[in-house]
């Protein structure tokens, strides 16, 4: 009998060796499973935060270039005479060079953060400043006409940001 007892004790004594070494792999490979999931999570959450804020300073700057060019449109209606008007287009253009290195800086961290579509809208956004700011110089080199083709460029550069925020808050969403 007691080779029997022997005999039980080593089964049950490997039985327990076995199942402690099956517990403690399950419970790795479970650490491992939660650790990459958690990882996955802070990457994710970390993409989406570098997203909204470059999103948010395109928007911001657009919105400065915006400022900017309504003012182009206060001095047309409020200086009667080139001479008067001269001057302040001079500040404006000066302000939106400024304000359009800033821009095209944030383009490059969209670039750079993604996807692509809002990377495309971004680089539409900022293509839309050209046409304006063209008129605005053949403004002030003395075209007549200019300041009416600035007026012009208003509704494809609100478009062209509307677009863009569209395409951001899809992007921001879809994290």
């Amino acid at each position: 009998m007691s080779d029997a007892t022997l005999w039980i004790s080593a089964l049950t004594a490997g039985t327990a060796v076995l199942a402690s070494w099956v517990t403690s792999r399950g419970t790795a490979r479970a650490a491992q499973i939660q650790s990459a999931a958690a990882e996955r999570t802070q990457r994710t959450v970390r993409v989406s935060e570098a997203r909204r804020a470059a999103y948010v300073s395109l928007i911001e700057q657009a919105h400065k270039m915006a400022e900017l060019y309504w003012r182009v449109s206060d001095v047309r209606e409020s200086a009667a005479t080139r001479t008067e008007q001269l001057p302040a287009l001079k500040e404006v253009r000066s302000g939106l060079r400024e304000e359009y290195a800033k821009l095209r800086h944030v383009i490059w961290v969209i670039s750079l953060e993604g996807p692509d579509n809002v990377a495309e809208a971004a680089e539409t956004l900022r293509l839309s400043t050209r046409p304006a700011y063209q008129a605005l110089e053949a403004s002030i080199m003395g075209d007549p006409d200019a300041l009416t083709r600035f007026d012009e460029c208003y509704d494809p550069f609100w478009q062209a940001v509307l677009t863009f925020v569209s395409s951001a808050r899809t992007a921001v969403h879809d994290l």
